[in-house]
């Protein structure tokens, strides 16, 4: 019997999905390059229970194998959520755990990887020079320079191509002139979606860790942590907290920020939207409070460590905003946060760190109520009708998110790395 039932349910998704051929695929198959909804991010799954010692390596093997089947998308079509660079994070966790193990294959992909950056690294710099706004799919975490940045940091710390990423990233927050207005560097003149949004006249500054500044802050505080610093990096995360310090509101319960400001708040200097939004890994108050403490843990800024970690303590024992939080996936529901919560106590203040893991258990039970049959559950996860069983919104994603609070795999090889939070 594992310590929480929510865990059992994350061996019945396993079970679910045991099988390639044979499990309720869904969706999933016209996604199949997708680390966000397809056959990597399943795999992913079967890698770590393997890690931890509760499932067999077999699986994961049998998901890898499925997930190369036909060729990757590289090149421009490709990015870090899609095509070769999604199915290189995930043969890099599985690499992590078995050194011996898809070496050639991830040598090929480390090469092509360095060379895509290379050039989106150019071609942010030209952008750059030429005074113009930057698209989010240039550097966010899911399409763009950030989330190539996360693998480049995990795979090799010291590499040329992660230090270009860096660099492009501290020129990133330089404040620019656009339309006779200082704006951040990351303004965007699209909505959130990246396309045109009658929405957001003038454009916006996103602050997401999926899609914004945020998940710059979580690539530059993690790469300082592991010890790669460049030129200006220092600088860069103190214009970064700057930022998130002027937008802060206060719900009552705690700070929150906007999931991103429009030209008529940046001119006004006034939010205009709700404090109370849902706080979640890819827009919100959790993943932005766990990018701040690793901010703060590698400036050495006790105080606003201190300060991250208590506004995380409050959204996530905050009714309203957990009513909210409608959903239980990892990129924007509740599993989400309980993974968030688990890994920002691995690194709280002694003053927090209880607080934080006592938010664990009642997260827990939104994901699996206690008396829920696990096997039932975990079905209805799988065969869910509006959502592929995989990373970011389905089933396997949960069920990832559901390890963290029992096993010990370090920070450094964990699948999350994607996600700028470990």
């Amino acid at each position: 019997m594992t310590a929480h039932p929510a865990l059992d349910l994350a061996a019945a998704v396993a079970e679910e999905l045991a099988d390639p051929g044979a499990a309720h695929l869904g969706p999933v198959t016209s996604h199949r390059q997708h680390l966000a909804h397809g056959l990597p991010g399943i795999a992913l799954l079967h890698i770590e229970r393997a890690a931890a010692g509760l499932g067999p390596w077999q699986r994961a093997h049998d998901w890898l194998a499925a997930a190369s089947h036909e060729p990757f998308t590289t090149g421009p079509d490709s990015h870090p959520f899609y095509g070769a660079p999604a199915f290189a994070h995930t043969l890099a966790c599985a690499t992590d755990h078995l050194p011996g193990a898809y070496q050639g294959a991830l040598a090929t992909l480390d090469r092509q990887m360095a060379a895509d950056v290379s050039r989106r690294v150019d071609a942010a710099h030209r952008r750059i020079d030429a005074g113009l706004l930057p698209a989010l799919a240039e550097f966010d975490t899911i399409r763009g320079l950030t989330g190539y940045g996360a693998y480049l940091l995990r795979r090799n710390p010291g590499a040329a191509a992660l230090r270009a990423v860096l660099d492009y990233c501290v020129r990133l927050t330089q404040p620019i002139t656009h339309d006779g207005a200082t704006v951040p560097g990351w303004w965007t003149e699209t909505g959130p979606s990246g396309r045109p949004d009658d929405r957001f006249p003038g454009g916006h500054a996103n602050n997401g860790m999926a899609h914004g500044i945020g998940g710059v802050l979580g690539l530059l505080a993690l790469a300082a942590r592991h010890g790669t610093f460049v030129d200006g990096h220092d600088e860069a995360l103190g214009r970064i907290l700057a930022w998130l310090d002027r937008w802060q509101e206060d719900t009552g319960r705690g700070p929150a920020w906007p999931y991103w400001v429009i030209r008529d708040e940046l001119c006004s200097g006034r939010l205009t939207g709700s404090a109370l939004q849902r706080p979640s890994w890819c827009y919100g108050t959790a993943g932005l409070a766990r990018a701040q403490q690793l901010a703060a843990l590698a400036l050495g800024d006790t105080r606003r460590q201190v300060d991250a970690e208590n506004a995380l303590v409050a959204a996530l024992s905050d009714p309203a905003q957990l009513k909210a939080t409608t959903d239980n996936g990892l990129c924007h529901g509740v599993a989400g946060l309980t993974h968030i919560a688990s890994r920002a106590a691995d690194d709280a203040r002694p003053s927090t760190v209880g607080q934080l893991r006592a938010t664990i258990p009642a997260l827990l039970a939104v994901v699996h109520p206690r008396g829920t049959d696990p096997a039932h559950a975990a079905k209805e996860l799988v065969r869910d009708a509006e959502r592929c069983p995989g990373l970011l919104d389905g089933a396997a994603g949960i069920a990832l998110a559901l390890l963290a609070p029992s096993t010990a795999v370090p920070p450094r090889y964990a699948w999350d790395a994607c996600l700028l939070i470990a």
